[in-house]
């Protein structure tokens, strides 16, 4: 279960921020009105929402996920692969200390962002990918392995998170686009295909028996449903033309062990 989540306002210079989508500049005030209701969709998934004010000097800062790993053992301060983003961390990395007993650091040459890792119970896929390096991922599993929690890696291609392209749900069910419905580490679990027309929909979110979804994909949202989940449909057009998703927009803090 989760409990808490942390999300950060959406800066004006939101619109300077790093983007590979070819969608045009987002729109500020829309932004901001979007964010507002992604934090109603949190509360009323039962958790308690901490908001952090917006910073002029990380453009993508809103993008919270990236900074950290929260485990129900421990939190794990990443280390950016994108460098204007890794300033970003120290603000995270005090509001965690605040929260969590332990708290731990991925530190150059590993370069990690969590938007490139996927826990499923107690194991933790990892993509490798432009922004996160295969020595990131190999401290990231030392560090889980001393916490008693596992990790392996993934390579990613024609993605550019991990997460950008595969969720968990939670009750053994995967939501992914097609890349990876032949991984064999996801054998094990039932897959429900993202069409190719709506892959961005791939992120959406698992709180709590409820699944976020993006605004705008009726086949990914009624798979969904008929899995036995609750979607909420959320809007986030404005996050998407930085190559945002749902889950990037929050720090999801689960029952600690």
């Amino acid at each position: 279960m989760f409990t808490k989540a942390i999300v950060k306002r959406p800066c004006k210079n939101l619109v300077n921020g790093l983007t590979t989508a070819n969608l045009g500049k987002p729109d500020y005030d829309l932004a901001l009105k979007q964010h507002q209701g992604y934090i109603e969709a949190l509360i009323e998934c039962g958790l308690e929402v901490t908001i952090l004010e917006a910073d002029e000097d990380y453009p993508d800062s809103v993008f919270v996920e990236d900074t950290a790993i929260l485990t129900p053992r421990c939190a794990i301060i990443t280390n950016p692969g994108a460098p204007s983003r890794r300033g970003e961390i120290i603000e995270i990395s005090k509001v965690l200390k605040n929260i969590y007993q332990n708290v731990e650091t991925i530190t150059e040459p590993g370069t990690l962002e969590a938007g490139d890792v996927m826990m499923v119970g107690n194991h933790f896929y990892i993509g490798i990918s432009k922004r996160t390096n295969q020595a990131g991922a190999n401290q990231l599993i030392n560090i889980l392995e001393k916490y008693d929690l596992t990790g392996s890696t993934i390579t990613l291609e024609n993605v550019l998170h991990l997460k950008s392209g595969v969720s968990y749900l939670d009750n053994n069910n995967l939501l992914s686009i097609k890349n990876f419905i032949n991984e064999p580490e996801f054998q094990k679990y039932n897959i429900i295909l993202v069409d190719e027309d709506e892959s961005y929909a791939a992120n959406s979110l698992w709180i709590n028996d409820n699944v976020l979804v993006p605004e705008g994909f009726p086949k990914t949202k009624e798979n969904i449903n008929n899995a036995g989940y609750t979607a909420i449909e959320i809007d986030v057009t404005e996050f998407r033309k930085l190559d945002g998703g749902l889950s990037c927009l929050s720090l999801r803090v689960y029952n600690q062990l």
